[in-house]
């Protein structure tokens, strides 16, 4: 993997342009966001995020343990981490629009977790403040991989993890072709359609294209400082749950 790899929607040059284009189509599709994910992928979404819960369940109901979600959206990871653990959390994002509908949501639902508004590479957090990290479909945006997980590892404690849920290429090569061809074709429609803004979903299928393979993520982990690295595979390889944890 390049030394700056990290998202490239069509048209950025710099990391910075890559940040602020991510920025803006998230702004553009906040409202539709959460129909549009549960519809597209016929609400196999909500079973991806209970699997993440039960990977990092030790160190969630550990006492005082101090917990993030990452990119945390309109916060559904959220949602079914406070729940498991029983007490408010935090969660971040850097889109304003995506944080105003996790903080409907909370108040909704009568949650108690707290939400900030920061951006993932350069979070106004002390060196190791936190005991978990979980990030659910964001990670693949950073503009640059490599810098966001040595970020991230800056913040967790000894004894804490990493978790990151993300969409992947499928090992079995007749089953991505499939995926591909709907990801290309039906997902741009569907999605446009939805969410009323139609290069957001053709963003997508792209940034799963050149995001690193769950192996190579793995890898560029441990270089990063997490270990030992543990991953799967979910729903016939379309997205991997990686846990890194911090000696």
């Amino acid at each position: 993997m390049k030394q700056g790899a990290g998202t490239t929607p069509e048209g950025a040059q710099s990391e910075q342009e890559a940040s602020r284009w991510v920025r803006s189509m998230f702004g553009r599709v906040a409202h539709r966001y959460d129909l549009a994910n549960h519809l597209l992928s016929a609400n196999i979404d909500k079973t991806w995020r209970t699997r993440t819960v039960e990977r990092v369940r030790d160190i969630l109901m550990r006492p005082n343990a101090r917990v993030m979600d990452l990119a945390c959206g309109t916060g559904d990871l959220l949602v079914a981490l406070e729940r498991e653990a029983g007490r408010g959390l935090v969660g971040s994002d850097f889109c304003h629009p995506m944080l105003a509908g996790a903080k409907s949501k909370l108040a909704r639902l009568g949650l108690k977790s707290t939400l900030l508004e920061a951006d993932a590479l350069s979070l106004p957090l002390p060196d190791a403040s936190l005991d978990l990290i979980t990030i659910a479909f964001g990670f693949r945006n950073f503009s640059n991989y490599r810098s966001g997980l040595v970020e991230l590892r800056r913040v967790l404690r000894p004894g804490g993890a990493l978790a990151i849920l993300e969409f992947t290429q499928p090992p079995n090569k007749a089953f991505a072709a499939l995926y591909n061809w709907y990801s290309r074709r039906v997902l741009p429609i569907l999605g446009g359609m939805i969410s009323g803004a139609p290069e957001a979903y053709k963003y997508l299928p792209e940034s799963v294209r050149k995001f690193p393979e769950a192996e190579e993520l793995a890898v560029l982990m441990r270089e990063t400082g997490y270990g030992p690295v543990e991953w799967e595979y979910l729903t016939f390889g379309i997205v991997a749950l990686h846990v890194g944890r911090v000696g």
